[in-house]
C-alpha cells in the first residue's frame, strides 16, 4: 500500500493538497458494519488520499483498529494510517502489534504517546518496559524500517505541557528529527494558531508536511466537551454564534460545515499541504466541506 510520505510528495509535485479523513473504532458490531458498509463508502465519493483509524485509550481497541485498517485497505484499496500509542504496553507488546500490522500490509503508522488510562487522575504513567515518550516510539519504528511514520502536533500547545507552547513545539521538532515523515495537528479553530505553529517549526529547519486537523462542528454541546478535554480554544466570535444556535443540532451542523469550509480555504491559501478532517464516523459534514472546496479530483 502506498506510503503517506509518497502521497505527499506526489501531491506536492502536482500542486494539489492531500485530503484525509479520520475514524474511531465503534464500540459494537453494528457500529462496525455501519462504518465499513455505509459511512466509508459515502466518504469515498470525494476520493480522499488516505484515512486514519484511532487507537482506543490504553490500547483498548488494538484488535479492532487493526481489523478496520486492514479491511479499508483490502476492500477499498485506500491507504490507511493506523494509530499506535505507548500507553499500557511494553516494548515487546508494541513489537507484536507492529508485526501484526506489517503482516497485514499496514505500512503507515501515527506514533503517539496516548492519553492517560482511566483512574490515573489525568497523569500519564509509563508502563515498565515500555516507552515513556512518543519520540521513543517514532525512533523505534524508524529503526525497524518499512513504515511511513506520522506524529501529532498541537498548534496551541499540548494540554499537559505546563512549560508553554513554545517548549512543546521545540519538543515536537526534536521528535520529528527522530524520524517522523509528517505531522497531523490536533483540532483548532483559529488559523493564526496553525500558522504561528508551522512557522516556528519551519524556521527551525522542519521540512516535512504539517497538516492541519479540522473538525466540522456537529453540535454546540459536543464541541464544548471536546475542547475542554483537549485544551483547544473556541474563539469568542465562534462561541457567540454557537450560543445563538443553542440546542438546534441541525443548525449547528450547517454552521460547522460553513465554518470548516472557510477555515480550510484560508489554510490552503496560506500554504497548508493538505487537510485532515475528523469525521466522528459521520459522512455528511465531511463530504460537504470537501465539495465546497472543489477538491474532488
Amino acid at each position: 500500500m502506498q506510503l503517506i510520505r509518497a502521497i505527499h510528495e506526489a501531491k506536492l509535485a502536482a500542486q494539489r493538497p492531500v485530503v484525509s479523513f479520520e475514524f474511531f473504532p465503534p464500540k459494537t458490531e453494528e457500529g462496525d458494519r455501519i462504518l465499513l458498509e455505509k459511512t466509508i463508502p459515502a466518504l469515498l465519493q470525494v476520493r480522499p488520499d488516505f484515512c486514519s483509524v484511532t487507537y482506543g485509550a490504553g490500547g483498548s481497541t488494538r484488535e479492532k483498529t487493526l481489523m478496520i485498517v486492514d479491511r479499508i485497505q483490502r476492500e477499498h484499496n485506500l491507504p490507511a494510517l493506523m494509530h499506535l500509542t505507548c500507553v499500557n504496553a511494553t516494548k515487546e507488546q508494541i513489537a507484536e502489534v507492529v508485526a501484526q500490522a506489517r503482516a497485514k500490509g499496514i505500512n503507515n503508522i501515527l506514533a503517539l504517546r496516548g492519553d492517560p488510562v482511566a483512574g490515573s487522575n489525568g497523569e500519564f504513567r509509563p508502563t515498565e518496559g515500555g516507552f515513556e515518550y512518543s519520540y521513543q516510539l517514532v525512533r523505534y519504528l524508524k529503526e525497524l524500517g518499512g513504515f511511513s511514520i506520522g506524529t501529532a502536533g498541537f498548534p496551541e500547545g499540548h494540554i499537559a505541557c505546563k512549560e508553554g507552547k513554545y517548549v512543546d513545539w521545540q519538543r515536537l521538532k526534536e521528535k520529528i528529527d527522530c524520524g517522523a515523515d509528517f505531522v497531523i495537528t490536533q483540532l483548532f479553530f483559529n488559523n493564526a494558531d496553525y500558522f504561528e505553529f508551522r512557522d516556528f517549526l519551519t524556521s527551525r529547519g522542519v521540512t516535512i508536511p504539517i497538516v492541519p486537523g479540522i473538525l466540522p462542528i456537529l453540535s454546540a454541546g459536543q464541541i464544548k466537551r471536546f475542547t475542554a478535554l483537549c485544551g483547544a480554544q473556541l474563539p469568542a466570535s465562534l462561541l457567540s454564534a454557537l450560543e445563538k444556535i443553542g440546542d438546534d443540532d441541525q443548525a449547528a451542523t450547517q454552521f460547522g460545515i460553513d465554518y470548516a469550509t472557510q477555515q480550510c480555504l484560508e489554510l490552503l491559501r496560506g500554504g497548508a499541504p493538505g487537510l485532515h478532517l475528523y469525521t466522528l464516523n459521520k459522512a455528511h459534514s465531511t463530504v460537504q466541506v470537501v465539495k465546497n472546496l472543489n477538491l474532488e479530483p
